[in-house]
């Protein structure tokens, strides 16, 4: 191991070992051979894929990652995604759902007008999503977020994708390979040889024998063999805070080859967890997350059958096994761990690929030039993302806390005041006076914006006394304007976009244009 940072090995594939070799040897020449990036993937380990869902960043990194956006749809069966649906997860009724669009809430820049549509909702006459933004107008209606002759990556609605994550990988094998210069391995760790300073050396791999680097990426799922099984850095649980603990997934096809595909994830709240209805180009990915502490896993299947209806009785069933935590450090020495590596909550709000993203841009941005610079990096990626994991588990479990449903012990459960971390706790004492804003949420690294919070609480039913703060609650013209702006956005939208379908189909064919 030499002390300039010349090689960077990255031990096991999918979504996480790609993106983040892929994003390395994008920033550092490794076509040219400034830098070395070295992929070692198992040919006998499959693909966890447990994520189908993305955010708008997943376009970015495909811009960095010199891919096209007609190429990522036509072979990733790849739909567009405009945010998410939560069915039955407030009072458990059928006509129970809120949205969490991908847009900001209409002036959001210029001003906060969640208090003023608090103040007017019932002559509003409409949800808080439906009322300040026009996403969830094209939602319900199966619409597009863009047209034929938008550009590739630009958008008249913001989006990010759903995806089929093992053709993803494969994908981003081949770009990584053919056009930034990744070396691909095929082999199986069997061991790890140690430097004398405790940094791994090298990695033996039973097919290829010893493969040497100065930095070492850890995207061996699970196991974490790097991380958590070589160098001995804990895990740390959080399955106190969310309950889910295991999956259930089908592949359902479509009943026609013209059916509608939703363009937004469809969460449906069950008696123990809640149900992802992900629709594709030509099939949905369809599972439910529960806790095994109030379900059986006999009781989950016939929730699943019920909601798929019929052709249930068809499907290969895949059960996929959760830890809900994530490792109380992610790079330790010359070891980072990306993706499973490093943990793992729930699929909701689609987490996990959006970490990926992060740490793999990170990494690429700050890859430190010589090992004794390497763990001022590595204190500073601990730090960003120790953070940025616990602000995730506030948001999911924001999630839970204010449903009304009392049906079964799983909701009640979740709104057990010992279930909640201080830092949500403390935020939602904030905001029984004042609706959350930009000003809540000064960190740098934030995950989700105020907005995101706005949306998830005023569709899950949260209201604040505006009463102490009547007095700066001093524009409600602005706001009136913006509601009245959002639904002519609505109108004009609707009027001009196309079907997710349709533009599916039309990109397929003739491809969009290259910005």
């Amino acid at each position: 191991m030499s002390n300039s940072i010349k090689t960077v090995v990255v031990v096991g594939g999918g979504a996480a070992g790609w993106i983040t070799a892929g994003r390395i040897a994008a920033q550092h020449n490794a076509k040219q051979g400034d830098i070395k990036v070295k992929l070692i993937e198992s040919p006998n380990v499959p693909i966890i894929g447990v994520g189908e869902g993305t955010w708008p960043t997943m376009r970015n990194t495909l811009i960095q990652l010199g891919i096209s956006e007609t190429d990522f749809i036509r072979e990733c069966d790849a739909s567009f995604k405009q945010g998410a649906k939560f069915a039955k997860w407030v009072t458990g009724a059928e006509d129970d759902f809120y949205y969490h669009p991908l847009i900001l809430p209409q002036g959001f820049t210029k001003g906060n007008i969640a208090p003023y549509w608090q103040m007017q909702k019932h002559q509003i006459g409409k949800s808080f999503s439906d009322a300040v933004c026009f996403q969830e107008a094209l939602c319900e209606q199966g619409l597009a977020p863009k047209s034929i002759r938008t550009p590739e990556f630009s958008a008249i609605a913001n989006y990010a994708y759903h995806l089929d994550a093992g053709k993803f990988a494969q994908l981003l094998q081949r770009q990584c390979t053919q056009v930034l210069g990744v070396e691909h391995i095929l082999g199986d760790v069997i061991n790890v040889k140690s430097a004398v300073n405790g940094d791994v050396a090298a990695v033996i791999t039973q097919q290829q024998g010893s493969i040497e680097g100065d930095l070492f990426v850890d995207c061996s799922g699970f196991k974490s063999l790097l991380l958590g099984e070589h160098l001995g850095v804990p895990f740390k649980p959080c399955n106190d805070v969310l309950f889910i603990d295991n999956a259930i997934a089908v592949q359902v096809p479509y009943a026609t080859d013209n059916a509608p595909i939703a363009s937004h994830t469809i969460s449906t709240g069950q008696n123990a967890g809640w149900i992802w209805d992900i629709g594709l180009q030509h099939r949905r990915g369809v599972g439910y997350v529960y806790s095994s502490h109030h379900s059986s896993e006999a009781a989950a299947m016939d929730a699943l059958a019920t909601y798929v209806g019929p052709q249930f009785k068809d499907l290969s069933v895949r059960h996929i096994p959760i830890q809900s935590g994530h490792r109380q450090q992610f790079w330790k020495n010359n070891v980072v761990a990306v993706g499973l590596a490093a943990g793992f909550l729930e699929p909701l709000e689609a987490s996990a690929l959006v970490l990926i993203e992060l740490s793999a841009e990170m990494i690429a941005q700050q890859l430190p030039a010589r090992r004794e610079v390497m763990d001022i990096v590595a204190k500073r990626f601990n730090s960003t993302f120790l953070y940025r994991w616990d602000r995730i588990i506030d948001f999911l479990k924001l999630h839970y806390v204010l449903t009304q449903r009392t049906d079964s012990a799983f909701w009640q459960d979740n709104t057990d005041p010992a279930s909640i971390p201080d830092s949500l706790n403390e935020l939602m004492q904030l905001w029984r006076y004042h609706p959350p804003y930009d000003h809540d949420f000064t960190s740098n690294n934030e995950v989700f914006p105020a907005a995101s919070y706005q949306y998830v609480l005023y569709g899950m039913g949260f209201e604040s006394d505006l009463a102490p703060i009547q007095h700066t609650l001093t524009q409600t013209e602005f706001a009136n304007t913006q509601f009245q702006l959002n639904q002519q956005n609505i109108a004009q939208v609707v009027a001009k976009l196309p079907s997710n379908r349709e533009l599916l189909n039309k990109i397929r064919e003739y491809g969009l244009q290259q910005l």
